[in-house]
């Protein structure tokens, strides 16, 4: 990935991601956000279980958005590159109904995107 690319991918996640890093955050511990996702089995808590892709993608986009643009690393920028992917691909399937209320809204803010702000 060149400079260039950086540039996009960076104004493409500004873009996915509308929630603040506090925000994220204390969604992020709520138990309607980690009753949400799968669990490839790869990610292990401390406690022993697994956490959720989304949940864990969820505490990696707020270090992203703490870091500053000079310290962001390629993998930084491919986590930056799913999550415009998830988050372009998931708003395209939302519910016909209540999605306020819906496992599809909570999915999605585990990426940092909370769609009844657009």
């Amino acid at each position: 990935m060149g400079q260039d690319d950086h540039g996009e991918i960076i104004a493409s996640f500004k873009e996915a991601v509308n929630m603040t890093p506090s925000a994220l955050e204390k969604w992020l511990e709520t138990e309607e956000s980690q009753s949400v996702g799968w669990a490839d089995g790869a990610n292990k808590t401390k406690a022993g279980g697994t956490e959720a892709v989304g949940h864990k993608s969820g505490h990696r986009i707020v270090e992203i958005r703490h870091k500053k643009q000079a310290d962001l690393t390629e993998d930084d920028y491919a986590h930056m590159k799913k999550v415009v992917s998830y988050v372009r691909r998931h708003l395209a399937q939302r519910p016909a109904h209540d999605a306020e209320h819906s496992r599809w809204r909570a999915s999605l803010m585990n990426w940092g995107h909370d769609p009844m702000r657009d």
